[in-house]
């Protein structure tokens, strides 16, 4: 069982950032990939950004040059900086682990970022 607590969130202005943030605790193992997911209303959960426990990372092509993600493996933490935010960026925020060793999916509550003037 892995947990997984978000924080970070909130509303900014069109062109502001946010830095969201996901600890996670529990049977964690070595070999996992950790990412943020959207959701905004009416449409599918998408990957916004993943990186593997040895830092490749994956970003989604409206994310790229905007967003960053990272980890702290010491920590079991990833965060996600989001710069020069854009309205199309409002969504609840997902923070996920996949455990490779237990072929698992955890997922966080989630948390909402809204961009709006």
């Amino acid at each position: 069982q892995v947990q997984l607590v978000e924080s970070g969130g909130g509303l900014v202005q069109p062109g502001g950032s946010l830095r969201l943030s996901c600890a996670a605790s529990g049977s964690i193992f070595s070999i996992n990939t950790m990412g943020w997911y959207r959701q905004a209303p009416g449409k599918q959960r998408e990957l916004a950004a993943s990186i593997t426990i040895g830092g490749s990372t994956t970003y989604a092509d409206a994310v790229k040059g905007r967003f960053t993600i990272s980890r702290d493996n010491a920590k079991n933490t990833v965060y996600l900086q989001m710069n020069s935010l854009k309205p199309e960026d409002t969504a609840v925020y997902y923070c996920n682990l996949y455990n490779f060793n237990s072929r698992s999916d955890y997922w966080g509550q989630g948390t909402q970022v809204t961009v709006s003037s």
